[in-house]
């Protein structure tokens, strides 16, 4: 017996000698299953550059951007709470101005159990100061000029356009802007900027019960120079003498459940209607949506800016609460952080038929529409506009959206991954086409009516540096190739 055991652990031995090398050589034979992963992503950041790279940007083109500005101090959202004692609450809960660290404990784990964006006003400075000091204190915090318009003023400066910024700062923020930026406001007599608080937290952060599905920032801040947009009128004039190819509208998130007088916020907003109403159709009218969450604001948007508006841009929780407002009569707080690509497209639709059906004399028509989301960017435009280059725009936008979150103009796929499907159905309907995603060739164009629609893949950053000011950059990086 002894025997035969000793026969059958050779045997045995061999079997597992012979197993291990038959697995070297398959191995050896076929790639791993990370590099054929690696294979794909590098083919379809071809096909990007590709499409990017058969453009060219027009140097002549000249913008007018507003409104506000701010100086953003960066901080991980979590250690900041660990640092100032604040505790995951049991349930998240929505604010529209915060007061205290109790409100502010809701109201973050609110958008972070979405993993959305969301932007807030605090009621007191001298506890607003309290956290902007204690972010300041901390490791790896950062400061960096902020405000949509400014972001999307430097994304438009590099790109080689000329640009009028429509803000005040002070002299030595405004040292910082690229050369080929001009103020509407003069800084030789602002003594402060202001501040907003950028939280920052990442995909699969903890806090207590809360799991981010996502990287994504909430900023505070008790800001009251861009509320009024005190930077309106030198803006109105300098737009009627620089004659620009285009007008981007953004920031008016400033304006949302501010405790401003209603009147005052009106009167405003009819001096910028006046503004638009007045420009010439050659030039194009950009506005950039926010996290607006006051019913009231939305529907003054929709009756003193968007009528004049050419082309919208907006990430997807901004795109689901514009819809729901023209399709329902309601706004959304949060939506899907991740939604198919079907649904947003849906909405687009929704959004493009709505907003031609209120149209009315003397407006224009809404004829460009950009949706920029964490897996993919979807443009859609009239076919009978004059908006060119859409696979170069959509292309140049993906790409924009790794190069800002990495913060790096090279493109490492090693630190990249891909959420979008190999294929996407068009339409929620029953029986829409699917659309395959051709990895040398990613980005998908076709014709539906009297819209064209092109959607391009992102490679995902998953080495993220910054997530704020994504969505202003990536709409400024599509824009700049369309005109």
């Amino acid at each position: 017996r002894n025997g035969d055991s000793l026969i059958n652990r050779e045997r045995m031995a061999s079997l597992e000698r012979c197993l291990v090398s038959v697995l070297f050589l398959l191995l050896a034979y076929f790639p791993s299953r990370r590099d054929v992963f690696q294979a794909d992503l590098d083919l379809i950041l071809r096909g990007l550059l590709k499409e990017e790279g058969f453009r060219t940007v027009n140097g002549e083109n000249s913008v007018a951007i507003g409104f506000g500005s701010s100086v953003d101090v960066f901080a991980d959202a979590l250690h900041l709470f660990r640092k100032l004692r604040i505790k995951p609450p049991s349930e998240g809960k929505h604010y529209d101005i915060i007061s205290s660290s109790k409100q502010l404990a809701e109201s973050f784990a609110y958008f972070f159990e979405y993993g959305a964006a969301s932007e807030r006003f605090v009621s007191s400075e001298e506890l607003f100061q309290k956290w902007v000091s204690t972010g300041r204190m901390l490791n790896l915090s950062r400061e960096a000029i902020g405000g949509n318009a400014p972001v999307m003023a430097k994304r438009f400066a590099m790109e080689g356009w000329q640009v009028v910024l429509g803000a005040k700062m002070r002299q030595k923020t405004v040292k910082q802007l690229h050369d080929s930026i001009k103020l509407t406001n003069s800084s030789s007599e602002i003594t402060r900027d202001d501040i907003h608080l950028v939280l920052e937290y990442d995909l699969g952060s903890s806090w207590g019960r809360f799991t981010s599905p996502r990287a994504n920032r909430y900023i505070i801040h008790n800001d009251h120079s861009n509320m009024l947009l005190e930077t309106l009128d030198p803006f109105i004039e300098s737009v009627k003498s620089y004659n620009p190819s285009l007008v981007v509208i953004g920031g008016l998130q400033m304006l949302d459940n501010f405790p401003l007088d209603l009147e005052l916020r009106t009167r405003k907003l009819k001096r910028l209607q006046e503004l638009l109403a007045s420009l010439p159709l050659s030039t194009k009218v950009h506005f950039e949506m926010a996290s607006f969450s006051e019913e009231r604001f939305m529907q003054d948007l929709l009756s003193y800016v968007l009528p004049y508006a050419d082309s919208i841009g907006m990430n997807e929780q901004e795109l689901a609460n514009l819809h729901s407002l023209l399709e329902y009569g309601n706004i959304t707080i949060v939506s899907d952080s991740n939604p198919r690509v079907a649904t947003s497209l849906d909405q687009l639709r929704g959004l493009y038929r709505g907003m031609s059906e209120r149209k009315r004399p003397g407006e224009r028509a809404l004829t460009r529409i950009h949706l920029h989301t964490l897996a993919y960017q979807a443009i859609l435009i009239s076919k009978h506009s004059d908006w060119r280059n859409m696979h170069g725009a959509v292309a140049k936008a993906s790409l924009t959206a790794n190069r800002h979150v990495c913060a790096s103009t090279w493109i490492d796929t090693s630190h990249a991954r891909l959420i979008l499907d190999d294929s996407f159905s068009v339409s929620t309907e029953p029986g829409s086409h699917r659309m395959p995603l051709i990895q040398s060739s990613p980005v998908s164009c076709w014709n539906e009516g009297s819209a064209k629609i092109c959607v391009a893949p992102v490679l995902v950053c998953t080495t993220v540096h910054q997530t704020a000011g994504g969505g202003d950059n990536i709409s400024a990086a599509g824009l700049v190739l369309q005109l």
